[in-house]
Order: structure tokens, then C-alpha cells, then sequence
């Protein structure tokens, strides 16, 4: 009797769990139209995009390097110094982030100091301000200090994360026994030695969380770059892009169909955000598996 109970009960217990299957296919299906579609189009020319067949299938020409090559290769090769320049941007604003939101977050969490409770309750209200907000202010305060169409107007405000600084805090705090710290300290190690041999190989899982979506975010910031660059060889490629995407709207690209490099634009420009998701996504496992053995 009991066998057959237990029989029912795991026949019953995956019709639980259909709707939500049903709802993340759909989901699944919601964000791969969109990547299916521009990785289609990708390999057509201007009269493939336009000359209204099939917007989801191929074409019988499919001409990928072509294409690429006349991505970069177009005025002068722009497109390639777009990359390089977001690379830096979001390598130098990644880590730079990363390393801020790790060190404000473990001090938050291990260390009693005077007015701790308030500054943390800054940081969490700067969670609050929506990041555009703060442009206007931003291109203002780096206007009077001449560093206006530099780089280091777009990677200097990059360093700010108050998400990161409160997922750190989080982490930091739970995962990081204070005992574990407390007897490094009475071994004779000291605060720097007990945090970079103890505390951070722990806190690795919440780090490259941070860390991917510090990359993450720079690379794809649009705004910030846009108020405070005005020389096309310091764009990122998100601002590069919708620059092309002006001109293609106003037909002043002459002979040249830009819709097409856009769009193969748009398609290479994601290809290292899926290399940094799949590269960094066995640190996230293994340091979860290490968190739930301990």
C-alpha cells in the first residue's frame, strides 16, 4: 500500500512543476527570438534585409565574411576600435568596481566603525537613484575638471557600484564565519594576510557575480559615454552603433547599406559578453558546491 502511494506521489509531483516549465519555455523562447533574428540577418545584404522575404530564415546568399569584412573595415575600421575601447572599459571598470565593492563590503560586514550603520544606509539609498540620474551631474563635475572626453569620464564613474558593495555585504557577512577570522588573528596573521588568504577565496562565488556585472554594465552603458564623448574614436560600441543608426535613418551613408553592419555590429558585440558568461561560469559553480560542503 505504501508502494503504491509513493508511486502516485511521484507520479503527481512533475505535473506540479508544468506551468512553471510551460512559463520559462516561453521565457526561453521570448529571449532567443530576438538573438535568432539579428543572428539571421546578419548574413544578408541590403537586398536580402529589404527585399521583403522571410525576416526569420536565411536567404540562398548567405555571405557572413563579406559582411565582416565590411564591418571592419568601413571608415577606416571604426568598428574595431569600438570594441577595443569598450573592452577597456569594461576591463578597467569591472575590476575596478569589483575590487571598491569587495573592500567597502567586507569592511561593512567585519568591522564596527563610527557612523557604519549611516554610511551603509547611503549606500543602500544610492541603490534608490536610477544611474541616468546622475549623468547631468556627473558630465557637470568632470566639465569643470577638464576631463570631458577622456576616458577616464567613462571609467572613473564606472567604479561606483552600490549594488556590488551590498551583494558583497550580504556575502560577506554569512559566508565569512567571524570566529574563522578571529582565530587567524590569534595565529599572528595579520588584517591584510586574514583577508586575502581567509575571507576572499570564500567571498570568490559573490565576486565574480560582481564582477561579471560590473563588466556587464560597461559595456553595455550607452548614456554616460554619449553626454561625455564627443570624439568618434573614444565611442564604445554601443554609442559607435547608434551613431551608424543615425546616419543609416538619414541616408548619409551613400552607397553603403550601414543597416546591415549594424546589425552584424549588434550580433559581434555580444559574442564577449557569452565568452565572459560561460568563461566565469564554472567559478560560480564550484564555489557554491565548496559553500554548501562547508
Amino acid at each position: 500500500m505504501a508502494d503504491r502511494t509513493s508511486v502516485r506521489a511521484g507520479s503527481r509531483r512533475p505535473q506540479r512543476y508544468l506551468p512553471l516549465q510551460i512559463l520559462l519555455g516561453f521565457l526561453v523562447i521570448y529571449f532567443l527570438v530576438p538573438f535568432w533574428w539579428i543572428l539571421v540577418n546578419s548574413s544578408k545584404d541590403a537586398p536580402g534585409l529589404f527585399g521583403g522575404g522571410n525576416t526569420m530564415w536565411f536567404t540562398d546568399r548567405i555571405d557572413y565574411l563579406g559582411n565582416l569584412e565590411q564591418l571592419f573595415t568601413y571608415d577606416g575600421g571604426i568598428y574595431l576600435r569600438w570594441i577595443l575601447n569598450s573592452t577597456l572599459y569594461a576591463i578597467a571598470g569591472g575590476i575596478g568596481a569589483t575590487v571598491l565593492s569587495v573592500m567597502a563590503g567586507y569592511g561593512f560586514a567585519k568591522y564596527r566603525f563610527a557612523a557604519r550603520r549611516f554610511s551603509f544606509a547611503v549606500v543602500l539609498g544610492a541603490l534608490m537613484v536610477p544611474a541616468t540620474a546622475l549623468v547631468i551631474p556627473t558630465f557637470i563635475m568632470f566639465s569643470r575638471l577638464g576631463m570631458t572626453n577622456t576616458v577616464w569620464a567613462v571609467i572613473l564613474p564606472s567604479l561606483l557600484n552600490p549594488f556590488g558593495v551590498y551583494l558583497m555585504h550580504v556575502y560577506a557577512r554569512d559566508a565569512v564565519p567571524d570566529e574563522l577570522l578571529d582565530a587567524a588573528r590569534v595565529d599572528g596573521a595579520g588584517e591584510l594576510r586574514t583577508f586575502l588568504r581567509i575571507a576572499l577565496p570564500m567571498m570568490r562565488p559573490a565576486v565574480v557575480t560582481v564582477l561579471l556585472l560590473s563588466a556587464v554594465a560597461s559595456w553595455n552603458n550607452y548614456f554616460l559615454p554619449l553626454a561625455m564623448l564627443s570624439d568618434n574614436r573614444l565611442f564604445p560600441v554601443t554609442v559607435g552603433l547608434g551613431l551608424w543608426q543615425g546616419i543609416a535613418s538619414a541616408n548619409n551613408a551613400g552607397s553603403t547599406s550601414l543597416w546591415s553592419l549594424i546589425i552584424l555590429g549588434s550580433l559581434v558585440s555580444v559574442i564577449p559578453l557569452i565568452i565572459a558568461f560561460f568563461s566565469l561560469q564554472r567559478h560560480w559553480r564550484g564555489g557554491l558546491s565548496v559553500g554548501g560542503l562547508r
